[in-house]
């Protein structure tokens, strides 16, 4: 288990630096390859989002994720998404490092890196299919986004998997 200490929980200009980059890196494989489904677009942000997860610390990779995420919305034109965006994308993260992510801080196996990336996915697309529902006073037009959202969580899981083999030999920093 992790201990914290004062100076474990201090910001440093690195720690932003850090941030600042995987944030623009989920904003990028967010918002420029958009393809249109109901209620939104698909994108490989996920994707980035997984693996920033197993690359940095725990709050490096949330505020990107976060950040990235509420960037593409507000900037692409989807403003109205921005807060939902924020936590769903916030839980992705928290359920990649939950299970991807053993206690000492290391990668874990590839099955559970899987599974991480699974769950993530299934949360985004229920909680977007919800709040699209609820958005548009319409389950059926939540539904509709649905089929979409889960072929991109399945997409940014391949995606993700394609390129663990090259994250697990770096540093995790």
């Amino acid at each position: 288990m992790t201990t914290y200490t004062a100076e474990s929980s201090r910001l440093t200009a690195r720690d932003i630096c850090v941030a600042a980059v995987l944030t623009a890196l989920v904003f990028v494989a967010t918002f420029v390859p958009r393809i249109p489904i109901p209620l939104g677009y698909a994108h490989l942000g996920d994707a980035v989002i997984f693996l920033s997860v197993l690359v940095v610390r725990r709050r490096e990779a949330f505020t990107a994720a976060c950040l990235g995420s509420v960037l593409s919305d507000v900037l692409g034109g989807f403003p109205i998404w921005a807060v939902p965006t924020f936590f769903i994308k916030l839980v992705m993260a928290w359920i990649v490092w939950r299970i991807a992510v053993d206690e000492d801080g290391r990668i874990a196996g590839r099955g559970r890196c899987l599974l991480g990336f699974l769950a993530s996915s299934v949360w985004m697309a229920v909680a977007y299919t919800l709040f699209g529902a609820g958005l548009y006073d319409s389950l059926a037009a939540g539904l509709a986004s649905a089929p979409g959202l889960f072929l991109e969580g399945i997409f940014n899981t391949v995606v993700a998997l394609l390129v663990l083999p090259v994250v697990q030999r770096l540093p995790r920093f």
